[in-house]
């Protein structure tokens, strides 16, 4: 099954993979594959790459997620807003908040309504950080989605919402 006029790609690992499964368990419909292997295959390939891209800047991606949580907040954020908004556990979102004040990216401050609850803020350094690597990160994403015409770029998030919203 090769390209003819553009639209199609040769086989990918998800083909293969579907294939190997029909041939497995011949009775089962693995057509979901089709879909689901897809968003998990992508998700972890584009995952992989953000963080080599991100290493000279010395964060993970997991730091970064949580650098622009903050950075696209009109206010500092308890860290349970910041692992709800980042898909990380409690424990996660802490590590990560240590290792991110411990270089002065973010800040921790006292919430005037509870002092057991502690904000977390950007800093100057951590917003200037977000600010030079957070453009290169849609950069890579544009390049990913540039063979899709306007149209289909609408109709995919469109699909992906529907497949989102079922799982939230």
């Amino acid at each position: 099954m090769g390209a003819t006029d553009g639209d199609f790609v040769d086989r990918d690992f998800v083909d293969a993979a579907r294939s190997g499964w029909a041939l497995a368990y011949p009775d089962l419909d693995v057509s979901s594959i089709e879909v689901m292997g897809r968003i998990t295959r992508i998700g972890a390939l584009a995952a992989a790459r953000v963080e080599r891209d991100l290493a000279p800047a010395g964060v993970s991606r997991a730091e970064f997620d949580v650098l622009c949580t903050l950075a696209r907040s009109d206010r500092p954020l308890r860290a349970s807003e910041v692992t709800a908004a980042t898909m990380l556990s409690g424990a996660s979102t802490t590590k990560n908040a240590d290792r991110l004040v411990r270089r002065g990216l973010i800040e921790r401050l006292p919430w005037e309504r509870d002092g057991r609850v502690v904000l977390l803020r950007l800093t100057d350094s951590g917003r200037a950080l977000v600010g030079r690597e957070f453009p290169r990160f849609l950069g890579r994403d544009r390049d990913l989605v540039a063979e899709l015409t306007s149209q289909e770029k609408t109709q995919l998030a469109g699909l992906l919402r529907k497949i989102a919203a079922r799982l939230e």
